[in-house]
């Protein structure tokens, strides 16, 4: 059955003498009364997508396990299981100093395992689950977690019992996972204005009404958002406000709460402060540095960590005791995602965790490079290449799986300009400083010198599958792409979420890979899955939407297409009912 093709209803958009014409702007249909669809039927390949993935995941493992006083704090998952459950076990020998040599005993004579929260069973009523944030109050007693059951990134805070698992309190609503312990009878939260920017923090006392919550902080700078943190020595509790280049940061003493915050590091545009145990992780040039409230104003700074060239990255920074040992997350293109263990004091890492990928995978088969490719007007574009060093000749003969992170780098942002035009639409304001501000003639004549929808041309174009989110949210994670070239053309596929921060709860990458993969072809993915011949299956490339890229930017890139190209190739146009930003939930 051939497609329809999307009706034409002129919107004529003018700026600086420049006059676009938007033929498909009633896509846009905030209130959902005008769109139709088609469902694609495609069971038995994703049957055997699914089956591939399930073959390269271990189901039943552990995270790292995380020492909180007299616990160890970690995630199991279980063979058959979507969700995760949270879990501890009382430390065997806990008057000892916390060490980066710790090792959580486990076998019939370790303390009893305590389950804390099983998200399969809190998942049995929805149809969307998701943990965005597990928060253990100083004491050990209570658990405060932020809960989402639509996608739509809105949560619900509820604070139960650590060991009976009763609640404490009535939930609060309508917030952000973005929760700390302020004590251990109180808790910061934020909120969101209309465009789901955090712009306020709050402090709520347990028992409390959430209408008599006392507003700690309110920020009215639309380029900067708001973020929580607690000092691991649990005295003070931080407010941050972050827009792309520049974090500044509040304190308040929780022994005194009446006084309100404090200004710890003021505004310094380009500099990003993180807060630590009783002071700040600074990180500014690559470097990670540290500093005491203390001896901020005299700015004696420790330097722990020097930038490195390119590979492994830290992605993370956790404070776990007071002894500065540094929980960090290793993200490498030869090697699965990995914890360590860093002591500030003594230099001394330790590995904790690293993924286990089933089916034969070795990282020492591989090899990364840094490679330079010049673009149209001279710039020299960075490019990470990992490849299998026994098999790749790279002398352009062999397949190219090409990944871009299209929210800073302009795709698949498809209609660009648009976009970036409407402060309304979630996140376009805090973007501005990293973009440009098209509202100025000079960034908006260059956006529109790139941007894919108002560039599309009458030729023809490689087969396509475009994938979006109706209700703001996406299939995939935040609109990540991938893409082979082939000897036929290009194949790009669909990712999972790879977890970009904590809340996120360190969920681990997975791949949806296209049947006809080769055990033996070379491999780019942490999860060692192999290129293969695709070249049958003629469906180049994606894109993808979620709140932060309206469904309605996809939708008016096909219609165009369908209506100017020259070709026969497969169109598709695939727009999920169900799913959250980082896909649908579960495994």
């Amino acid at each position: 059955m051939p497609p329809r093709v999307a009706k034409k209803v002129r919107h004529e958009m003018e700026m600086f003498g420049d006059v676009r014409i938007d033929d498909y702007c009633w896509l846009r249909d905030d209130s959902r009364s005008d769109l139709e669809g088609y469902q694609l039927r495609t069971k038995s390949l994703e049957d055997e997508i699914y089956a591939e993935l399930r073959g390269r995941i271990k189901e039943d493992d552990i995270s790292a396990p995380v020492r909180r006083g007299p616990y160890y704090y970690y995630r199991l998952t279980l063979e058959g299981k979507e969700y995760v459950q949270h879990c501890r076990r009382l430390v065997s020998n806990d008057g000892a100093l916390v060490s980066v040599h710790d090792v959580m005993q486990t076998g019939p004579d370790a303390p009893p395992e305590q389950v804390i929260l099983d998200e399969n069973i809190k998942a049995q009523d929805h149809t969307y689950y998701r943990i965005g944030a597990f928060r253990v109050s100083p004491n050990n007693k209570l658990i405060a977690y932020a809960e989402d059951t639509k996608g739509d990134e809105i949560y619900t805070i509820f604070v139960i019992d650590a060991e009976t698992r009763t609640p404490v309190g009535k939930p609060l609503v309508g917030v952000t996972s973005d929760i700390e312990w302020a004590g251990n009878e109180a808790l910061a939260y934020s909120t969101m204005d209309e465009i789901l920017r955090p712009d306020k923090a709050w402090l709520h006392k347990l028992e409390a009404d959430q209408s008599s919550d006392t507003c700690l902080y309110h920020e009215k700078d639309d380029m900067f958002s708001l973020v929580l943190e607690a000092s691991e020595s649990k005295k003070y509790l931080f407010v941050a406000s972050e827009s792309k280049i520049t974090r500044f940061v509040f304190y308040i003493d929780i022994s005194e709460p009446g006084k309100g915050l404090t200004v710890l590091t003021p505004r310094l545009d380009g500099m990003i402060h993180q807060s630590a145990i009783v002071g700040i992780i600074s990180s500014y040039k690559g470097e990670v540095r540290s500093f005491s409230i203390q001896n901020y104003l005299d700015a004696h700074w420790t330097t722990h960590l020097q930038p490195q060239f390119f590979f492994p990255t830290v992605k993370g920074i956790t404070l776990i005791s007071n002894s500065l040992i540094m929980g960090s997350g290793n993200i490498s293109m030869r090697s699965p995602p990995s914890v360590y263990d860093y002591d500030m004091n003594t230099g001394i890492s330790v590995l904790k965790k690293i993924e286990t990928v089933l089916g034969g995978f070795d990282s020492s088969n591989y090899v990364t490079e840094r490679k330079w490719a010049t673009a149209a007007d001279g710039t020299q574009i960075p490019i990470s290449v990992a490849y299998r060093k026994d098999l790749v000749k790279l002398d352009g003969s062999d397949p190219l799986l090409l990944y871009g992170y299209g929210s800073y780098e302009g795709v698949p942002f498809v209609d660009v300009l648009t976009t970036m035009l409407d402060p309304t639409i979630p996140l376009t304001t805090s973007e501005w400083e990293e973009w440009g501000d098209p509202r100025k003639e000079e960034y908006y004549f260059y956006m529109k010198s790139y941007f894919p929808v108002d560039n599309i041309a009458a030729q023809k174009y490689p087969a396509i599958l475009v994938t979006a989110g109706l209700n703001g949210k996406s299939t995939v994670s935040d609109n990540a792409f991938h893409f082979l070239l082939t000897a036929e053309g290009y194949f790009l596929y669909r990712t999972s979420d790879e977890a970009d921060h904590e809340e996120k709860e360190e969920e681990s990458a997975e791949e949806d890979v296209p049947s006809g993969y080769e055990e033996d072809a070379p491999c780019l993915s942490p999860l060692a899955l192999a290129v293969g011949d695709l070249s049958a299956l003629r469906l180049p490339f994606t894109f993808d939407s979620n709140s932060r890229v309206m469904y309605s930017e996809p939708a008016k890139f096909v219609a165009k297409l369908r209506d100017v190209k020259t070709d026969d190739n497969v169109l598709l146009f695939e727009c999920e009912l169900g799913a959250g930003h980082s896909s649908k939930s579960g495994r």
